[in-house]
Parts: C-alpha cells; sequence; structure tokens
C-alpha cells in the first residue's frame, strides 16, 4: 500500500535523549512546568463558580461558561496548533502559546463584563491548546523510543499537579481577595511555569520542519491544505489510533461527569458534608500524578495494552465503589477511579505519537480534540443522568462505557512485540 507523504518526522541519525541523561531530565522537567502553566489556568475558574454568580449576578450555567468555553477553545485549537507546529517548530509553537494564554489569563479577571469575560477565557483555552497538541508529539522526536512511554507519564503527571494546583491556589485566595485576584495570582503562577519551560526546554534535534513540495509556485495554501487532510484522513484509517481517540473520548467524559456532579452526592444526604470539605475532593488528582508514570513503568514490563486495560478496569471499579451509601467507600472508590484514569490516559497519550510514524502533532492533536470533546459532551450529559434517574445509575453507566473502551483496546491493540515490529516496517493505511 502507498503510504501518505511524510511529514516532520525523527532525522535519521538522531535516536533521542537516553533516560537519565542531562536532555532527557531538562525535557521532562520543561513538560512538567508547561503542564503547570497550561493546566493550572485551564481550570483555574471552577472552584470559584458560586463566588463568580453571585458577583456578576449570573447563573450557576452562565458561570460555568468560564470553564466549559476555555475548554471548548482548547478543543478547537489542537489541530491548528499541529500545523502551525509544523512549521515553525514544537518549543516555539508551545512558547508562543503559554505567553499568550498568560497575557490573556492576566486581563481576563480584569474584565468590566460578562461577555469579555468569557470571550477572554475562550480565546486563552484555543492559546493553551499549543501544548497538549504539541507536548507528546515533541517528546516522541526527542526522546529516545524505549523511554518514551515513561516520558509521556512524566507530562501527564505534570498536567494533574497543575489542574489540582489551579483549584486549590485559586480556592482559599478568594476568600480572602475575591475571585479576580485569585484568578490573576493563578494567572501569575502559570507565568512562572512558562517561563521554566522556555528555559528548560532543550533545543530541538529531531524536528524536520514541513516544506512545501517542489515545484509548487502558486498554490502553496492549495497543496497545504491537500496535505492536511491527507495526514488527517491517514490517521482516521489507522484502527489503533481510533481505539485510542474512542479511548480519550469515553474516559475523560465518565471523568469529568464524576467529578462535576459528585460534590451534589456528597452535600446532600446521607452525607450531608459542607460545600469546604466537599472542595478537597481535588486531592484525588495527586492520585493521577503517582498512577501516570508508574503505568509507564509496568507497561516497560508487561505490554502498553495489558496495563491500559487493567487501568480502565480499576477506573470502572472505582466508578462503582462511589455509588456505595458508605463515605470511606466513595474515597476509595474516587481514588480508584483518578488512579485508573490517569494510567491509561498517560499511556493512551504516549501511544498515540508512538503508532502514528506519519503527521505525529495531527496525531496528537485529534486524540487532544476526542478528549475534549468528551470532557463537554459526557461530563454535560452526565447531568442530565444524575438528575433523572440518581448517582447509581450515572456511575453504573460510566463504567459500562469504560469496560467497552476496555474490551475494544484489548481487541484492537496487539501485543507489545508486535507494535513495535510493525513500527519498523513503516507506515500503512488501513491498520
Amino acid at each position: 500500500m502507498t503510504s501518505v507523504p511524510s511529514s516532520p518526522s525523527i532525522a535519521p541519525a538522531w535516536t533521542g535523549h537516553a533516560k537519565g541523561s542531562r536532555g532527557y531530565r531538562r525535557l521532562l522537567a520543561a513538560l512538567a512546568f508547561a503542564g503547570v502553566a497550561t493546566f493550572a489556568q485551564l481550570y483555574a475558574t471552577q472552584a470559584l463558580l458560586p463566588r463568580i454568580s453571585a458577583d456578576l449576578r449570573i447563573d450557576a450555567a452562565q458561570s460555568a461558561l468560564t470553564v466549559s468555553l476555555a475548554t471548548l477553545g482548547l478543543a478547537v485549537a489542537v489541530l491548528p496548533w499541529s500545523f502551525v507546529a509544523d512549521r515553525i517548530g514544537r518549543v516555539p509553537a508551545m512558547t508562543v502559546g503559554v505567553a499568550a494564554a498568560t497575557v490573556l489569563g492576566l486581563l481576563a479577571p480584569l474584565s468590566p463584563s460578562v461577555g469579555l469575560l468569557l470571550t477572554l477565557r475562550c480565546l486563552e483555552g484555543a492559546a493553551l491548546g499549543a501544548v497538549p497538541a504539541l507536548a507528546v508529539a515533541y517528546l516522541n522526536e526527542e526522546v529516545h523510543r524505549a523511554h518514551a512511554a515513561l516520558a509521556a507519564g512524566t507530562y501527564v503527571a505534570g498536567t494533574t499537579i497543575g489542574g489540582l494546583l489551579g483549584r486549590l491556589v485559586a480556592g482559599p485566595l478568594a476568600d480572602v481577595w475575591g475571585w479576580r485576584l485569585a484568578i490573576f495570582a493563578v494567572a501569575v503562577l502559570g507565568a512562572i511555569a512558562a517561563a521554566a519551560f522556555v528555559a528548560l526546554a532543550p533545543r530541538q534535534r529531531g524536528f524536520v520542519p514541513a516544506r512545501r513540495r517542489p515545484g509548487t509556485t502558486g498554490h502553496g495554501r492549495r497543496e497545504s491544505a491537500a496535505h492536511a487532510a491527507q495526514l488527517l484522513g491517514h490517521q482516521l484509517r489507522s484502527r489503533r489510533l481510533l481505539a485510542l481517540y474512542v479511548q480519550a473520548f469515553t474516559l475523560m467524559g465518565g471523568f469529568v461527569a464524576v467529578y462535576n456532579y459528585l460534590g451534589y452526592r456528597l452535600e446532600a444526604q446521607p452525607f450531608g458534608l459542607p460545600v469546604a470539605v466537599t472542595s478537597l475532593l481535588f486531592l484525588a488528582y495527586l492520585s493521577g500524578t503517582f498512577s501516570s508514570g508508574y503505568a509507564a513503568r509496568l507497561s516497560g514490563r508487561f505490554g502498553r495494552r495489558l496495563v491500559v486495560v487493567a487501568s480502565m478496569a480499576v477506573m470502572a471499579a472505582g466508578v462503582l465503589l462511589t455509588a456505595v451509601d458508605w463515605l470511606p467507600a466513595v474515597l476509595v472508590g474516587l481514588v480508584a477511579l483518578t488512579a485508573g484514569f490517569f494510567a491509561a490516559h498517560g499511556l493512551g497519550s504516549g501511544w498515540t505519537g508512538a503508532l502514528a510514524t506519519t503527521g505525529r502533532a495531527q496525531a496528537a492533536s485529534l486524540y487532544n480534540l476526542f478528549y475534549y470533546t468528551g470532557s463537554s459532551l459526557l461530563g454535560w450529559l452526565g447531568g442530565y443522568v444524575f438528575q433523572g434517574l440518581g448517582w447509581g445509575w450515572l456511575a453504573l453507566g460510566i463504567a459500562a462505557l469504560t469496560l467497552a473502551t476496555a474490551a475494544l483496546a484489548a481487541v484492537v491493540h496487539p501485543a507489545e512485540a508486535a507494535v513495535l515490529r510493525s513500527s519498523q516496517e513503516g507506515p500503512r493505511t488501513g491498520r
């Protein structure tokens, strides 16, 4: 079969930074800071929605748009960022993105109107899209193949810390300074993390910029559009990549639905917990910080397929435990759900870059597009299930969806040895 014309790929002479080398350590630290800069700002308003509603005199749904429009902006922007990076490079594109997001994040809390606040949050999300769109492609080009899964797990760990910091920093500060200064403080934190990313990111050695093919004059845009469509078509014809995109959609959607509505369950009877206590649920994210890296190490021993499927089984068991009317069981279930989700996500995002021998940045961007679309759609629809049928049915539905995704992964992905052989044979369509 004919392969798609190649997009930026690893230069033949460059095998990537080996584990333990100075370049490897700097790259992982840089991506961890990029994850903090991105996800601290992206979710900063989630802990402040009631205060935003009261101050701006808007209802809860309108207040929640400060989160959903930011994630929507990110989802829409990931593919465009991948094509920009094919021209200017992964690190320059991520640098532009986090710098623009930081400026927008500093301006957003100063907005005099709801409309301007929502517009700036949407634009901030679009700028932040550069990091999830490009981070995995960057590390797959710059890290030795044997250590790419571990590197991806470390990056995902950085994203969990960022998401947790954004919520935990903003909440307490809002009690003292108000929600505007709290969001401003998170933006300052994002600026410091962004500066650390720029300072630490190693020089790109595996990136080859996309160039206009020889003999194409006067039709550059048409050629670029055709090439882009060809690359995306290649990703969507791969059964293994499609399985990873479905995994991103379903797991993130179920995960967000749990975190969106579990607070309502715990504030009602038989628990009756105060809001101050339910806000600490986000500390369960720390289990994801550990599990994403640990799953990557396990995948080196047992193969990615087995560890991904096992991670989804843990996630399903965790969500079912949250349906038990006993607080310790709910908390254990939440930790298991979070650990299983981030383990599967870390391996899935890294595997996407490893399988995409053509158009790595586009493959990673499609993964993120499905990931954040699942967050928006299933996270929203889960509310109707919860309100109409109760928490038990919501938990059962998420568990069933997770196990169906695990079955798909077990069927579609070959054993790890087969993956390595097929990657050495080169790209093929229809797989």
